[in-house]
């Protein structure tokens, strides 16, 4: 092994041996500091780590994203947390720095997918970074760099095994990329394009005022679908996406699925959850789980029984109606397409959901009864001409 590859234990499957990664020109862009990085965490690791660099270099703000199987189950900006989102997130006890901020809104978004993400962070790790980076369950992180303590906390993972990937900030890849699929080689033009206000200027809705906060949420759901697999829809607000529909069929399913996420994560935040009476010992995973079954409406028998016997006492669960008069609370969402919307059942959904901003290429056959439907909610939707899919 030389600087120029890596080689790996296996490829996507434990079956698919021998695997690599290597550079034809020049090296490697990145070191294992600590380790040893398997195909998927380098995929993660590399599309991650992009998106980052971008959040960065957009909204100039520290950035971080949770990974998991090529596409983010969130990602965010280091805004400061609520107290309300400190215990939503289970990180009310430690100091958090902005790039802690950024990770534990990124873990937040969607505590049930984050389970052993892949961990991307735009600035160098502090050490209020590595102590909530080491309390929850990952596979990796990579970053341009680690304060000498964080990567004392950070070596210390999983007893010695947790991976710590260093980047290159400054490396920047050929414009041409090229892939193998079936023996057969796909040569394409990097996707170089970057989000920015300007995307932003085209606006066919009767409304047309977009705050400020409103045009960082809209860009920040445009990074995350330009890493995310196709068809995608993702829902921002306060600087972190909220809920992500990756690799769907049908973009009403990346919609609903998005939404169902988005739902979730503010239902997390209610007054009742943070009365939950756990037995001691429950662990922070367990509890991310049970809350889940908590809220959902389909959980099974046996679901439900699991999930009682982690309490003290049996807690009544939210009604339908409870969940609906507290998601009405959710407000100024963005909503962010990858590619056009080509029926206004988006916008239809949307609306069930807090959202008030949308962005996407534009370009349907329908786009005016898409432009119509926002009207009729009052929403403000811009025309960004610029598709995102990614493979």
């Amino acid at each position: 092994m030389t600087n120029k590859e890596l080689a790996l234990r296996y490829g996507c499957n434990p079956h698919q041996i021998p695997a690599k990664v290597f550079m034809k020109n020049g090296t490697l862009p990145f070191k294992v500091l600590n380790g040893a990085p398997g195909y998927i965490n380098l995929l993660d690791a590399l599309n991650s780590w992009q998106l980052v660099k971008e959040l960065k270099q957009i909204l100039k703000q520290p950035a971080a994203a949770s990974f998991k199987h090529v596409s983010p189950a969130g990602a965010a900006i280091g805004l400061p947390l609520s107290d309300t989102l400190k215990k939503s997130y289970g990180v009310e006890d430690l100091e958090l720095s902005p790039l802690a901020c950024a990770y534990a809104r990124a873990r937040g978004a969607d505590r049930l997918s984050s389970f052993g993400d892949w961990v991307a962070l735009s600035d160098i790790v502090d050490v209020p970074t590595a102590r909530l980076l080491n309390r929850e369950v990952s596979d990796g992180v990579i970053a341009p760099g680690y304060e000498p303590e964080a990567l004392d906390i950070l070596r210390k993972k999983q007893k010695g095994r947790y991976i710590i990937l260093e980047m290159d900030a400054h490396y920047e890849s050929e414009e041409i990329e090229r892939r193998e699929v079936f023996g057969i080689t796909f040569e394409q033009k990097r996707n170089t394009a970057l989000a920015s206000a300007d995307w932003l200027q085209n606006i066919p809705t009767t409304k047309k005022d977009l705050p400020e906060t409103a045009q960082r949420d809209l860009l920040l759901s445009l990074v995350a679908l330009k890493y995310t697999q196709s068809n995608s829809i993702c829902f921002a607000v306060d600087g972190q996406c909220i809920g992500i529909g990756a690799g769907q069929q049908s973009r009403i399913q990346c919609t609903r699925l998005a939404a169902s996420k988005a739902a979730t994560w503010y239902l997390r935040q209610h007054p009742r959850i943070f009365e939950l009476p756990w037995k001691p010992g429950v662990k922070r995973q367990d509890q991310v789980n049970a809350i889940d079954l908590y809220l959902r409406d389909d959980a099974t028998s046996i679901e439900i029984q699991q999930w009682e016997e982690l309490f003290e006492q049996v807690p009544q669960r939210l009604t339908p109606e409870e969940k609906q008069e507290w998601l009405k609370g959710l407000k100024n969402v963005a909503l962010g397409s990858d590619a056009f919307i080509p029926f206004r059942d988006t916008i239809d959904c949307g609306a069930q959901y807090g959202v008030s901003y949308i962005a996407q290429p534009g370009g349907s056959l329908r786009d005016e009864d898409v432009i119509e439907a926002c009207d009729s909610y009052g929403m403000v939707m811009a025309f960004t001409g610029v598709r995102l899919f990614h493979h």
